[in-house]
């Protein structure tokens, strides 16, 4: 009786001591889990910060989607397209590259925009037909219309951004008529 007392008082012993101290591995896993948390947050919320200063606040990463252009004979076709953006000088300035293409049309534009109180300057290239020129427009708070001009070609162009959905909408007297552009950021 004596012995089966002691048996059961080990058991439950053993029981107890796995039940309070886990063991070493296990604490050190749980520790790298919630530092790998705490960082992720932190330079998440970091670059979240920096992102939502300037007027492209909000713009800066790479977005996909698509939508439809308008040839210069009237005939639509649509459109996949896929952006990135990288903003700097402080948020005031912004580099595009947005490039699209359906069954016979592409375009690869690329644009450096600078932003002054409002008042909105640069260049842009169409490298698919090797032509570039200059931007001017306005805007702010993820709204945005501007002229691209070169010579021989004039295109308008407004650009709203909204959380994590862009549409895009440029009109010319070009080799295409327009093209409406929804992206989503990825």
């Amino acid at each position: 009786m004596g012995l089966l007392r002691g048996s059961r008082a080990a058991a439950v012993g053993k029981l107890r001591a796995n039940k309070t101290s886990p063991p070493v591995d296990v604490l050190l896993a749980v520790r790298r889990l919630i530092f790998a948390f705490v960082t992720l947050f932190a330079v998440t919320s970091g670059s979240a910060c920096y992102a939502q200063t300037g007027p492209f606040a909000g713009m800066a990463g790479n977005w996909s989607g698509g939508g439809t252009v308008t040839l210069d004979d009237g005939s639509s076709e649509r459109l996949r397209c896929r952006s990135s953006y990288a903003v700097g000088a402080g948020g005031n300035g912004l580099n595009l590259s947005l490039i699209c293409a359906s069954d016979s049309y592409k375009f690869d534009l690329r644009s450096d925009v600078i932003a002054d109180r409002g008042a909105l300057s640069g260049s842009w290239s169409e490298s698919s037909r090797g032509i570039n020129g200059n931007l001017e427009g306005r805007g702010a708070n993820g709204n945005f219309q501007v002229t691209a001009s070169a010579p021989g070609f004039v295109a308008n162009i407004s650009l709203a951004t909204r959380g994590a959905r862009q549409s895009i909408s440029i009109a010319s007297q070009g080799a295409f008529r327009s093209a409406s552009i929804a992206l989503s950021r990825h």
